[in-house]
């Protein structure tokens, strides 16, 4: 600062906006509008801020106009009576308008408070009307709720007593929990119920029909697939194929066979490329194309066994999930506890026995699979134990078959097992004369009364 100045330092900061506002004008003063003009450029952030007030007084008003519109939705009076909300206002704007142009004399003005005094009793005598609908519309709510309060109670006892019933009605029954072990992550307890009752649907949809020999087939005879059949059983029996392959060959070829007419000399080919699918489906080690080949004695080429493999697939659209006996041989052997004097172990081989003499039989598949497990659960254990009924609360539960339902199929697979022993095809009795089957073909066969169904 130079000496001699006695000006001050100013305590605030010094903008430029004040120092051009304190500043001294040179010459002669400037009109107020010039200097309001260039206060304005010289604070712009000023102007905005103006601005934004302005917008907001003028959204503000907006926001007041829509209070008059007659579609407002938050309005819930029952009658007319909004109506006479929206004629004030519109009234009021009007009144201002008209003191604004030409001034309004005395007498008028008494008039026209009459008139505001008038709409202001009507507007009251809506609110109170408004005020009086919504406590009815209260009350009746409240009487409602009461009368539905009541209700539901009654209704909950209703249900409470339903479902005693139902659980009086359930241990009634005395059956054993199979799926109660829920250890095993492998026997899926918590779903195997879900499960079941899907396959039971789906046996009844994936099924090859039971007459395709007399409608579709005019070469191939039911001898003919019995032959093969017994045949294949030897195939799986030599390459060690788990049990379920060769149920899912024997399925393949019916349901073939149910829509495609094959001659006879290709019908070993069909057998042994439905058993190569059936082996991709379900072994973790498949046979190769060329052991297949070689099985036959070399009868069929590699390119022979391709091609059928693609029309067999085609023809079934890839739908191989579909459930077979064994599927639910193995659930029922779990419902099924045996005796002290007959061991689980024998009464499961000569299920598994029973149940494969039935894939040789062509008329057999005019039952289900599920209905000729029972029987073969319920034959088994006939023949094993005499001396009390093989059939149980455990087993009419989880088969959902009742001895009656099962009498013609268990009479027809005691002829069938009775006619084995002299049957040519003897590759199943064979097989389960074997010490590691328990010698279970060579079990006598009782006599089945009909007092059992």
């Amino acid at each position: 600062m130079r000496k001699g100045a006695n000006i001050e330092e100013p305590t605030f900061r010094v903008t430029r906006a004040r120092a051009a506002a304190c500043k001294p004008s040179v010459g002669s003063e400037a009109p107020k509008g010039q200097g309001q003009d260039r206060l304005l450029r010289k604070n712009p952030k000023r102007s905005v801020l103006d601005e934004k007030n302005n917008n907001t007084r003028v959204s503000s008003a907006q926001n007041k106009r829509r209070a008059v519109l007659k579609d407002v939705t938050n309005i819930c009076c029952d009658n007319n009576s909004y109506k006479n909300c929206i004629i004030p206002a519109k009234i009021t704007k009007k009144t201002t308008k008209i003191t604004k142009k030409n001034p309004i004399k005395p007498q008028q003005v008494s008039a026209q408070t009459q008139s505001t005094a008038v709409d202001h009793i009507d507007l009251d005598k809506s609110v109170i009307h408004q005020k009086g609908t919504h406590i009815a519309e209260r009350e009746n709510t409240n009487r409602i709720g009461k009368r539905v309060g009541s209700q539901l109670q009654s209704f909950s006892k209703k249900g409470r007593n339903n479902i005693n019933e139902k659980t009086i009605i359930a241990t009634k029954v005395d059956f054993t929990d199979i799926d109660s072990d829920e250890k095993d992550p492998l026997m899926c307890s918590m779903y195997a119920h879900e499960i079941y009752n899907n396959l039971r649907a789906s046996e009844l949809i994936h099924r090859p029909h039971s007459n395709f020999m007399e409608t579709m087939q005019r070469d191939v005879t039911q001898s003919m697939r019995g032959v093969l059949v017994d045949w294949l059983v030897e195939v799986s029996e030599e390459y060690k194929l788990v049990p379920d392959t060769l149920y899912l060959t024997v399925y393949l070829i019916d349901s073939f066979l149910s829509q495609q007419y094959i001659e006879r000399q290709k019908l070993q080919l069909l057998g042994i490329t439905c058993m190569l699918i059936a082996s991709k489906y379900e072994e973790m080690c498949a046979p190769s194309i060329e052991e297949f080949c070689f099985i036959t004695d070399n009868t069929y080429t590699k390119s022979e066994v391709v091609n059928m493999e693609g029309q067999v697939l085609n023809k079934l659209n890839f739908q191989f999930s579909a459930p077979t006996t064994k599927t639910f041989v193995r659930r029922f052997l779990r419902a099924a506890p045996a005796s002290n004097q007959s061991p689980s172990l024998e009464l499961e081989f000569l299920a598994n026995y029973l149940a494969e003499l039935t894939l040789i039989d062509y008329n057999f598949l005019v039952f289900v699979p599920s209905n000729v497990a029972a029987s073969v659960v319920f034959l088994a254990r006939w023949m094993l134990d005499q001396s009390r009924h093989p059939w149980n609360d455990t087993l009419e539960h989880y088969t959902s078959y009742k001895p009656s339902d099962l009498k013609n199929t268990v009479l027809a697979l005691h002829v069938l097992r009775s006619s084995d022993i002299s049957s040519p095809l003897n590759a199943i009795r064979s097989k389960y004369m074997q010490d590691k089957f328990k010698c279970v073909a060579s079990l006598p066969s009782p006599q089945v009364p009909e007092t059992l169904f």
